[in-house]
């Protein structure tokens, strides 16, 4: 067996805008395990950056520790990466982000890495409303450790072993709502139409956007009695309306009536589209979307599609009034500016 990726390649394979094939956005050969959800998130993210044309060497790719955090090194092979410890993604993705705010930060966790270790992370990188698309690939275990429950196991789901989970599961989904998440959407591996807008649309927004997608473990987790199994997500998925998502300086063409349509202007000038809206769906009612998972939740059902968007939110950069130029970028002369200006600063405190 190999894990040397062919580098063959059809000549005249499609390109985008700036000339690239999908190949120029791939990576490494994966070593998870066939079939797992994960690399389908992976094969997605490729598709949404390729489709938005999106430079490589522009995205700042982050993770912590487990099956998902290894997916960074099979997708955007030629951009910037940071492999953290676990549950410490979050607190690289700010340092980061502060240091150069001109990066596309994809940040990928775990529910593991995400709901348990690095639980405190998560919430303080949303309180902080840190500009970056933070993606979790759920899928209710712990993968690299031979399967255990995480804290995203729903209560009753059977194990791969037989044991059946005592404890309420954590809905990350309510939660990022709840703590202030200015993005926040559910999806399914399984589902590329839905996924592939859903990202677009993620790193199209100004400030912290998660996606929970449900990703089921084939090996650990995909068992009769798992609520994270492939056939108990496919058969208990609801979702709020089918997607699309409009470039910027595209014509919208839905000919859909307005009552069937909710289009979203993004803070890029692209367009997130909803249409056929389940329930009357809004995404700008965050109260209306906490409602909506927690009776979904009671009816043991999936709910995914974009659950919440609050576009006037102000990110980290703008709370804090940095400096439009990124840090990185900044001269001697400038952070440097002599005695005088320090005594000027100095005096302000007295």
């Amino acid at each position: 067996m190999t894990y040397i990726k062919s580098q063959f390649a059809h000549p005249h394979l499609p390109k985008n805008k700036l000339g690239y094939t999908r190949k120029y956005y791939e990576g490494a050969l994966s070593t998870l395990c066939a079939g797992c959800g994960h690399d389908s998130i992976g094969a997605a993210i490729v598709e949404a950056c390729w489709q938005m044309n999106i430079e490589p060497h522009k995205v700042a790719k982050l993770s912590g520790i487990g099956c998902s955090s290894k997916t960074p090194a099979y997708y955007l092979n030629n951009s910037h990466g940071f492999n953290s410890v676990h549950g410490r993604m979050p607190s690289i993705a700010t340092g980061a982000n502060l240091a150069n705010k001109d990066l596309i930060y994809l940040g990928v966790s775990g529910d593991g890495d995400s709901a348990s270790i690095g639980m405190g992370q998560f919430v303080h990188v949303i309180r902080r409303n840190l500009n970056m698309t933070y993606i979790v690939m759920n899928n209710g275990c712990y993968g690299l450790t031979k399967g255990q429950d995480s804290a995203t196991a729903d209560v009753g789901s059977k194990s791969k072993s037989g044991n059946t989970n005592m404890f309420e599961g954590r809905d990350l989904c309510s939660l990022a709502i709840e703590l202030g998440a200015t993005f926040v959407a559910q999806s399914f591996s399984g589902d590329k139409t839905q996924l592939i807008p859903l990202i677009q649309a993620a790193m199209s927004h100004q400030g912290f956007a998660l996606i929970n997608v449900m990703s089921p473990c084939v090996t650990f987790n995909n068992n009769v009695g798992s609520t994270k199994s492939y056939d108990f997500v496919r058969e208990h998925v609801e979702a709020t309306g089918t997607i699309d998502f409009v470039p910027p300086r595209t014509e919208i063409t839905a000919s859909l009536h307005d009552d069937e349509t909710k289009a979203i202007e993004m803070h890029d000038g692209s367009w997130l589209s909803l249409h056929k809206v389940a329930q009357s769906w809004d995404p700008d009612d965050k109260i209306a979307a906490m409602n909506a998972l927690k009776l979904a939740h009671a009816k043991q059902e999936i709910l995914t599609g974009l659950l919440y968007i609050h576009t006037a939110s102000k990110d980290l950069h703008t709370l804090l009034n940095t400096t439009d130029t990124p840090l990185n970028k900044l001269d001697e002369t400038t952070l440097c500016p002599g005695v005088a200006v320090l005594e000027e600063i100095n005096a302000e405190f007295r």
